[in-house]
This record gives structure tokens, C-alpha cells and sequence, in this order.
């Protein structure tokens, strides 16, 4: 102990000491560095095989639930035995609702999300039996198949879209923070990396006290590869922030958004002519629901898209639509209102529907394209920056051994 003491205060002692110390300190970088390289990468990998699809599958969820909904309003103003188109498209509806149910379901890993969807799928059969029943009854004529149907519109859009809303919410946090995982810079590694710089620097000041050499090329070379290691991490860091900050996803959350707007809005359009009152309210929440869709499309879409215009038609006919209820036709503000053809407000409403569809598959495919483009940039940080660093602590032993064989 006290000779193992004597020796390090003796020049051999110091030098082969600062020599232990950096190579320890590169080897420590290469290993922190590679690691979180390496958990961006595995981050890059959960956003294509879950996060992302997970978030999908909630929007999917939300929008064929609001689907479902306008569906079977339109049905029943169809009145009787409603038309082949309308039931499959509210049948469909709940198809893919169920889908993105069971794929949302697979993915629930925390219990919050577990509570809401046990909710929606607990709710979701309550909400089909009240359509069915205000079917049986519009097919006999009785009026009271409308109170089934405004319990079940009140049911989907009071709880079960409240939850679906929820869950998509949760869904679109997690794909960000994924996401910002992937472009965060890696405060380890930078830190590691200038602290090895750091120490190069004042290992050279001591070795020169101690061997009187202005340069030691082992350790110059060491600090030359940590800048290296340091210039590819932030070089991964801004390709990876570069593909993934494109607003492609603040895009699909907004078309998302825009779709579901569609929806509400035209599940209140039909539901006020089912109800048969007072218009007032409905109108307002009517145009509360299309004057921030009018928004979001005009920043979204350019004014002579497919969206745009379907969605002035729409809005032409739901007017014609009122016009006609407020002059005692109903018959033709119900023709206007289920006219799935030329002018009619379900023909205009199913090619905005149509359009943002479209459009949300479109930019989710741009959401992965820039995911996979920041993989790419990262694909070989993990070993290239290890085999740097592990470079650097050869190079150290390379260039203090000749040092201390001096004294030896």
C-alpha cells in the first residue's frame, strides 16, 4: 500500500495514471454514446411498430364511431326500410370501429388507457340496441323510434366519443414524446464526450509538466476523435430533427381533427330534422362545428381542393336544407338533407368525407417516411460512434506507453 502510494506521487506513477484515466474516460463515452444511439434507434423502431399505429388505429376509432352515428341518423330520416347504401355505411361504420377497438385493445399497456376502452366497448353494444330499436320502430311507422335514436346519438356523443376523444389524445402524447426521444439531443453522451475533451487538455498540461513534450500525438489524436464522436452525434441529432419536424404529424392531427368536425357537424344536421324543433340551438352548434372546420381546411387545403369544395356544397345544401324545414317542407329539407346525388347534402358531406380521408392516409404515410428517414441518419451511430471512442482509448495507451517506458 504505501509503495503503491510512493509510486503514484513519482513521475511514472502520474503519467501512467493520467494515461488509465483517459482511456477509461473513452472507453466510458464510447459505451454511454453507443447505449443512447442505440435506445433512439429502439425508439425509432417502436414508433413504425406501435406508437404510430396505435394513434391511427384511435383516430380510426373516433372518426368510425362518428361515422356510425351520422349513418344511422341518415337511415332513419330514410324512413321505413332505408336504402341498401345507408345501411352499409353505417354497418361498415361499426366494422371499423370494432377493428380499431381490437388493435387500440392490443396495444393497452397502462391502465388509464384500459378504463377507456373497456368503457367505449362496454357502452358501444347499449349504443347499437337503441339504433336498433328506433329502426324496428320507423319501419312500423311509430314515432317513438326517434326517442331511441336521440338516446343513442346522446349516448355516442355524450360518453362514448368523450372516451374515444380521450384515447386519441393519449395516442398522439405518446407518438410525440416518442418522437422527441428520436430527435432529442443525447445530454449523456455530450456530456461524457466534453468531459473526455476536458481531460485530454489538462492530462496534456500534466504530462508536459512531467516529460516536458509540448505534445502528446496519442492524446491529441484522442481528443481529435471525441470531436468527431461529438460533430456525428449532433450531426444524427439535426438529419433526425430535420425528417421528423416537417409538420407532418401536427398535419395529421389537425386532418384528424377536421374529419371529426365533419362528422359532428353532420350528425347534427340530421339529428335536428329527426328531432323536429326548434332549430335555434341545433344551428349553432352546426355552425360552431363547420366555422373551425372552414378554418382548419383553409389552412390544410388549398381553396380549389376536392375538400374545399365539397365542403362549400355541403354548406349550399344544408342551407337550401333549413330554408326548406323553416317554410313547413319538411318532406324536402329530409329529401335535401339524405340526397345522395348531385346537390344533395349527403352526396357533398360523403365527398369531404372522401377528400380528408384521403388526404389523413396520405400524410400518415409522410409521418412514417420521416421516421424511417431519421432511422436511416441513425442507423450506424451506435457502432461508429463506439469504434471512435474505443479508437481514442487505444490511441491514449498508444501515446503515454512510450512516455512511461521512459522511466521504466
Amino acid at each position: 500500500m504505501q509503495w503503491t502510494q510512493r509510486f503514484a506521487r513519482t513521475a511514472p506513477g502520474v503519467i501512467g495514471a493520467v494515461g488509465a484515466a483517459l482511456a477509461l474516460l473513452a472507453l466510458l463515452g464510447g459505451l454511454v454514446t453507443a447505449n443512447q444511439q442505440s435506445t433512439k434507434i429502439t425508439r425509432h423502431d417502436t414508433v413504425l411498430a406501435h406508437t404510430e399505429p396505435l394513434a391511427n388505429a384511435a383516430q380510426r376509432l373516433y372518426v368510425a364511431l362518428s361515422t356510425a352515428d351520422a349513418a344511422a341518423s341518415t337511415a332513419y330520416l330514410s324512413g321505413g326500410i332505408e336504402s341498401p347504401e345507408v345501411r352499409i355505411r353505417y354497418e361498415n361504420a361499426l366494422t371499423d370501429a370494432a377493428a380499431a377497438l381490437a388493435e387500440a385493445t392490443t396495444g393497452a399497456a397502462d391502465a388509464e388507457t384500459r378504463t377507456i376502452l373497456g368503457r367505449i366497448s362496454a357502452e358501444l353494444p347499449s349504443y347499437t340496441g337503441y339504433v336498433e330499436a328506433a329502426r324496428a320502430n320507423n319501419r312500423q311507422g311509430l314515432p317513438v323510434g326517434s326517442a331511441y335514436l336521440r338516446q343513442a346519438s346522446a349516448l355516442m356523443q355524450g360518453s362514448i366519443l368523450k372516451d374515444a376523444g380521450e384515447l386519441e389524445q393519449i395516442r398522439l402524447a405518446q407518438l410525440h414524446r416518442d418522437q422527441g426521444a428520436i430527435t432529442g439531443l443525447p445530454w449523456w453522451s455530450v456530456g461524457v464526450l466534453v468531459l473526455l475533451l476536458a481531460a485530454c487538455g489538462y492530462g496534456s498540461w500534466i504530462l508536459l509538466r512531467h516529460t516536458n513534450r509540448w505534445i502528446n500525438p496519442g492524446v491529441v489524436a484522442a481528443g481529435g476523435l471525441a470531436v468527431l464522436a461529438l460533430l456525428w452525434i449532433g450531426a444524427t441529432t439535426a438529419a433526425t430533427t430535420a425528417a421528423i419536424d416537417t409538420g407532418a404529424t401536427a398535419r395529421f392531427e389537425k386532418l384528424a381533427q377536421a374529419r371529426i368536425l365533419a362528422q359532428q357537424a353532420r350528425t347534427e344536421e340530421t339529428l335536428q330534422l329527426i328531432t323536429r324543433g326548434d332549430l335555434t340551438a341545433s344551428e349553432k352548434r352546426f355552425a360552431d362545428s363547420t366555422t373551425e372546420l372552414r378554418a382548419d381546411l383553409a389552412r390544410l387545403m388549398s381553396t380549389d381542393s376536392a375538400a374545399a369544395k365539397a365542403f362549400s356544397g355541403w354548406q349550399d345544401g344544408h342551407q337550401k336544407e333549413v330554408a326548406a324545414y323553416l317554410s313547413n317542407n319538411y318532406r324536402g329539407a329530409v329529401d335535401q338533407s339524405i340526397k345522395a346525388d348531385g346537390t344533395g347534402s349527403a352526396a357533398q358531406f360523403t365527398a369531404l368525407d372522401t377528400a380528408l380521408q384521403t388526404e389523413l392516409e396520405r400524410t400518415r404515410q409522410e409521418v412514417r417516411d420521416d421516421v424511417n428517414t431519421a432511422g436511416n441518419a441513425l442507423a450506424l451511430s451506435p457502432l461508429g460512434t463506439l469504434a471512435l471512442l474505443l479508437a481514442a482509448a487505444g490511441a491514449v495507451v498508444v501515446g503515454v506507453w512510450p512516455r512511461l517506458k521512459e522511466f521504466l
